[in-house]
């Protein structure tokens, strides 16, 4: 295998190209994120790791727009996001000075998606060691739409999806879980996902619901506490309820 992981262009006998695989693994070190597609809204939640005590934490964001209508979370190594990040953002103005409207969301979707191919075809680089989850609103339909992509080129679409550490996990969760909701039972779900991995509850999440009407909004920490002790307080009550009423002697 050795001699097969030294080019990024070099395909081994059995069909592998390794530095794509060890690019996903980054992925899977990566933080958790989660991304929930609603009727009316779709919610980006990702795991945060705590920062330091004299460190700004408003200058560590994990959730970013790319748009006016579309957002994008990511799981793997920051530094190589902030670069596609600022590509991405670069071509959605490009798009409104060029053609004089917005891009839609699968349009930049296939443009990251395209340029993560890139990187594992060419000599001299290597992989994007990021995955992206990308929400938004269709600007003709108004239709909302969530998609992945991963560091090798590949993208789809999704109705609920998780990338990064134990995405396994909320992926399953979602599978057993997920029914078209709207509002806050879109963003309570995506949380509920999230809780599946993250551990001391909502400091360490970091959540983000984008309407057609109001763009992008950060949840406050205190919202976000808010709704995790109403689903706290609805799996002891669900706990309950399992146990029934308790037995007189």
């Amino acid at each position: 295998m050795a001699r097969y992981d030294r080019a990024i262009t070099v395909f081994s006998p059995d069909g592998h190209l390794f530095q794509v695989e060890y690019a996903l693994e980054a992925v899977r070190k990566g933080n958790a994120a989660v991304g929930v597609r609603g009727s009316d809204t779709v919610v980006l939640g990702v795991e945060k790791k705590s920062t330091a005590k004299l460190q700004d934490s408003r200058s560590v964001r994990k959730i970013v727009s790319l748009d006016d209508h579309i957002a994008l979370a990511c799981a793997g190594l920051k530094a190589d996001a902030r670069v596609l990040i600022n590509k991405a953002r670069i071509e959605c103005q490009s798009h409104r000075l060029t053609v004089e409207d917005p891009v839609t969301v699968e349009y930049i979707t296939r443009y990251i998606a395209g340029l993560q191919q890139k990187y594992t075809q060419s000599g001299g680089v290597r992989p994007f060691g990021l995955s992206t989850l990308i929400v938004g609103f269709d600007p003709y339909t108004g239709v909302p739409s969530l998609y992945q992509t991963d560091p090798s080129g590949t993208f789809s679409a999704w109705k609920a999806n998780a990338t990064g550490r134990n995405s396994n996990s909320m992926r399953e969760f979602l599978e057993k879980n997920y029914k078209e909701t709207s509002g806050k039972e879109t963003v309570k779900l995506a949380i509920r996902a999230l809780l599946e991995v993250v551990e001391s509850g909502g400091k360490n999440i970091e959540v983000a619901a984008m309407t057609k009407e109001h763009g992008l909004r950060q949840l406050d920490e205190s919202e976000i506490d808010a709704i995790v002790a109403e689903i706290e307080a609805e799996k002891a009550a669900a706990e309950a309820a399992k146990k029934g009423p308790p037995k007189e002697t």
